[in-house]
């Protein structure tokens, strides 16, 4: 897969005014999906923020595989300066923890009585705007399915000793990690027009039969977990009455009911990574970086 270029001009200016900004904010809520923490995690959050701060909210846990995030959760908070919980902005009572996580983060300045600056910032699509107007308890902030609805830095009123400001979603300049951007794709993060849409779908499916092969069994009826990719699109586009003249399935026609179906949990409660995975590509890269160095210095 090409490195996925995605920078829109919107974004790029979107990064100079946070980066001017964040001397202003007290603490960054920083909105994942919980399908793909790390790979919804935008680097350039960590690079921007510097050392404020930083509340990691897992969201869309509703569509996630609940082990799994729990796996997640454990290990954002275990770094420092980092406090990570699991959301599901369609209920009240965990966006309700919002403000006091937030309170808790920096305790200087609710003790001293100030409202606490918080900056939510995020990669596109992944309900930074839901959040808002689940917090404000009113539709503030334009939502929609489409990634990048957002287009300029906002500010919104003191709420529960909160002072709030939304940003667009940013994306950083290159998405260097093949399975991240595959993943992103799947999620929606990224616009369909990114990566061949038959591509991305069979990514998802060499992963959901290596990973969740009972939760393909029961949504699309099948007799025996298919051997391939090629073979699952194929029996999906069969059942689901995707056939050209011919016979021939229309594998476009699959593939977009598989992502689909995926995108809004009808498959199952899935997560594409896991801690220990990142964890063992980091090693790898730090590996091959060192074997790198030691040949240029021989």
């Amino acid at each position: 897969m090409t490195r996925i270029n995605w920078f829109p001009g919107h974004m790029h200016k979107a990064r100079k005014e946070i980066a001017q900004t964040m001397d202003e904010v007290d603490v960054v809520i920083e909105v994942l999906d919980a399908r793909l923490p790390l790979s919804s995690e935008n680097p350039l959050v960590d690079a921007l923020r510097k050392d404020k701060p930083v509340i990691k909210l897992l969201n869309k846990q509703d569509l996630a595989d609940p082990d799994r995030t729990g796996e997640w959760l454990r290990w954002f908070n275990a770094q420092a300066g980092v406090t990570a919980i699991a959301l599901d902005t369609a209920q009240k009572k965990q966006v309700q923890r919002i403000p006091a996580l937030c309170k808790e983060a920096v305790p200087a300045r609710t003790s001293a009585g100030r409202p606490v600056r918080a900056m939510i910032m995020g990669i596109p699509n992944v309900g930074k705007s839901t959040l808002i107007n689940a917090l404000l308890g009113r539709r503030i902030a334009k939502v929609g399915n489409e990634p990048a609805v957002t287009k300029g830095q906002k500010r919104y009123s003191e709420y529960q000793g909160m002072a709030l400001s939304d940003t667009p979603g940013i994306l950083w300049p290159k998405i260097e990690d093949e399975d991240a951007g595959y993943r992103l794709a799947a999620s929606g993060a990224i616009k369909d027009t990114a990566i061949e849409y038959e591509l991305v779908a069979g990514y998802a499916a060499a992963f959901l039969l290596a990973d969740y092969p009972q939760c393909l069994i029961e949504r699309f009826k099948l007799k025996a977990v298919p051997s391939s990719a090629d073979e699952l699109l194929d029996q999906i586009g069969r059942k689901r009455g995707c056939l050209r003249p011919g016979g021939v399935v229309d594998l476009y026609k699959a593939a977009d009911i598989l992502l689909t179906e995926l995108r809004a949990g009808k498959i199952g409660r899935i997560t594409f990574e896991t801690p220990e995975e990142w964890e063992r590509k980091r090693l790898e890269a730090e590996r091959a970086a060192l074997e790198a160095e030691q040949e240029q210095s021989s």
